[in-house]
């Protein structure tokens, strides 16, 4: 579950006073690959190389440097709720160019590109991830329903304040009040 943030360093002073515990502040590079025919994208599916380098700021400590390969399918049999539920599954690489040379010879092909600083923290069994974006600054919430509405509560928000919405989803959004072609979610572009 996302939420909008209007300030990001009050936000993370908040969530430590609940008690979080912080995981660190990295910069995230995500390419998403699919097939040339889209076969993922049709399906509601992503596969993902996300490469993780550590970005400590604003009295956030910095993360660890990291590359992880993710795969998300919907979740079979779940009604339309106001959570996004997804299969997932993820491992850790130590190569992400060896990763993206093998994608390539598979035929996958990059898409999607976005970047963003992530500072990760740990709340009563929920994931709090604060995400800076070129697009806006967002708190995202990953655990249970109940655990999501119980911090999201204690953070001062309530379920009219959920976005469902993805990266992507946002981005293109965006791009259409602009008036522009979406292309990649990138700070330097």
């Amino acid at each position: 579950m996302k939420l909008r943030v209007k300030d990001v360093l009050a936000m993370a002073r908040r969530v430590v006073a609940l008690g979080a515990t912080s995981e660190g502040r990295v910069r995230e590079q995500n390419t998403l690959y699919d097939s040339p025919d889209s076969f993922f994208q049709r399906r509601g599916r992503l596969l993902r190389v996300r490469i993780e380098t550590p970005a400590g700021s604003g009295g956030i400590r910095t993360g660890k440097q990291a590359a992880v390969v993710t795969f998300k399918a919907p979740a079979p049999g779940k009604p339309n709720t106001r959570y996004k539920e997804k299969l997932e599954w993820e491992a850790p690489i130590e190569h992400p160019e060896e990763w993206v040379r093998q994608l390539r010879s598979l035929g996958f092909k990059p898409g999607f590109e976005y970047e963003k600083y992530r500072s990760s923290f740990r709340l009563s069994g929920v994931q709090v991830c604060l995400d800076e974006t070129p697009i806006g600054d967002f708190l995202e919430l990953e655990g249970g329903p109940a655990a999501i509405d119980r911090a999201a509560r204690r953070l001062g928000y309530c379920p009219s304040d959920y976005i469902r919405a993805t990266y992507w989803d946002l981005y293109a959004a965006n791009c259409a009040r602009r008036g522009q072609r979406p292309r990649h979610l990138l700070f330097r572009a």
